[in-house]
């Protein structure tokens, strides 16, 4: 098993969305580097970290498990769709979506500047800047240490 951290905006998806629908598409990732990430290294039954940005409480507010790896994101083939790719062939899909299912809620929002205090987490791609993709990995040790700070 693996841990991720997925990034999401509240006000379109939100640890509580996650915990009404029981499970959901993890749609929309279009960067190539996140993609590669859902289509050849997240497994079935790894564990992710829900991340809320561009919010007021900007943090890990919870936790999901993958039930379904990666597949077409059937968005990119949808005009109607702000995740529409004209480039997106389907015989050959660029894009990737995986399914999660609610796990847990945290207590609080865990908060990036929390986080970024935390000597323990220095190399996580998460505090660093410029370096903050919607899906990227966390090591066992980084996991353990956000659950710890709940």
């Amino acid at each position: 098993m693996a841990y991720w951290l997925f990034k999401t905006e509240p006000d379109t998806f939100s640890i509580d969305t996650l915990r009404l629908q029981k499970v959901a598409c993890w749609e929309g990732v279009r960067n190539y580097q996140a993609r590669n990430m859902l289509r050849d290294e997240i497994k079935l039954g790894d564990e992710v970290l829900i991340y809320h940005s561009s919010c007021k409480k900007i943090g890990v507010a919870g936790i999901a498990r993958v039930v379904k790896e990666a597949y077409p994101d059937h968005f990119q083939f949808d005009p109607d769709s702000p995740y529409f790719d004209i480039k997106a062939d389907p015989s050959n899909p660029r894009w990737m979506m995986v399914d999660i299912e609610f796990v847990r809620k945290f207590e609080r929002i865990v908060t990036l500047a929390e986080l970024k205090a935390i000597p323990d987490l220095e190399n996580m791609p998460l505090v660093k800047r410029g370096n903050r993709l919607s899906v990227m990995p966390v090591s066992e040790d980084e996991w353990q240490t956000i659950l710890h700070q709940e």
